[in-house]
């Protein structure tokens, strides 16, 4: 069954072939899962991804864009959302069509096989990819902003956050199971890390980066914080939890 092609494209930016690696990280409440997959297009607000997975329209994850399976550290996570789902070779076959795709040169076939090498490390399934998931960026909130008041409100904090995502474990205080989570943003004196747990106001709990070594707190083991605020994140039964380092 034929395609049908707009006269415009619908896209707020134009999309480009391109086949490059990419890490996805999605948290649930079991923990964190990894799957590698790789672009089918991508443009300058989203990228088209082969994946083994299927993910629901709407969810957020955690994407390393291009990923380098040799480097073990540094790589920045970019915050995105699920816009859609399709079968990949429905997706391929309306795209590519009467399209010539060069084969894999050595340095792609090499970093496949370091992908392939890392996949077997953490236990990712090697079965093909079988879906063509489309994932929309997702803005961060402007640094003027401290996520508690209005857009044209000072920052109330005392040190000035940044968005940065980094995996972490968090626990409440006396609660030896963690959860792991990621980071939405962090300052120097407090964080704010999306959470598949319930936390009250007021919790006190213990914090530690999965990566010490490059952790942006100083200091080693865990820090004791304090939960300032709540947020609910729409459309999705996770939290946006806000603390200060005690």
């Amino acid at each position: 069954m034929g395609s049908t092609v707009t006269p415009a494209d619908s896209r707020e930016h134009r999309r480009v072939r391109l086949r490059l690696p990419v890490r996805m990280r999605w948290t649930t409440p079991f923990g964190q899962k990894i799957e590698l997959g790789e672009t089918i297009d991508v443009s300058r607000n989203g990228l088209l991804v082969s994946t083994k997975e299927s993910h629901s329209p709407g969810i957020t994850l955690w994407l390393t864009f291009p990923y380098d399976a040799s480097l073990s550290d540094g790589q920045p996570e970019i915050l995105a959302r699920v816009a859609r789902s399709n079968e990949v070779l429905e997706v391929i076959r309306s795209t590519g069509a009467g399209e010539n795709v060069p084969s894999a040169s050595a340095s792609e076939q090499e970093r496949a096989a370091k992908a392939e090498q890392l996949a077997g490390v953490l236990g990712i399934s090697a079965a093909p990819a079988t879906f063509a998931v489309a994932f929309h960026f997702q803005e961060q909130p402007h640094a003027s902003s401290n996520g508690t008041a209005g857009r044209h409100e000072p920052e109330r904090r005392g040190s000035a956050r940044r968005a940065l995502a980094v995996p972490v474990r968090v626990h409440p205080q006396g609660i030896p199971w963690f959860e792991e989570a990621m980071t939405m943003d962090i300052s120097a004196r407090g964080m704010r890390f999306r959470s598949h747990r319930e936390y009250a106001l007021g919790d006190h709990l213990k914090i530690a980066f999965e990566n010490s070594p490059s952790a942006p707190w100083h200091g080693d083991g865990e820090f004791r914080s304090q939960v300032m605020r709540i947020d609910a994140v729409p459309g999705s039964i996770a939290l946006d939890v806000s603390v200060c380092r005690a």
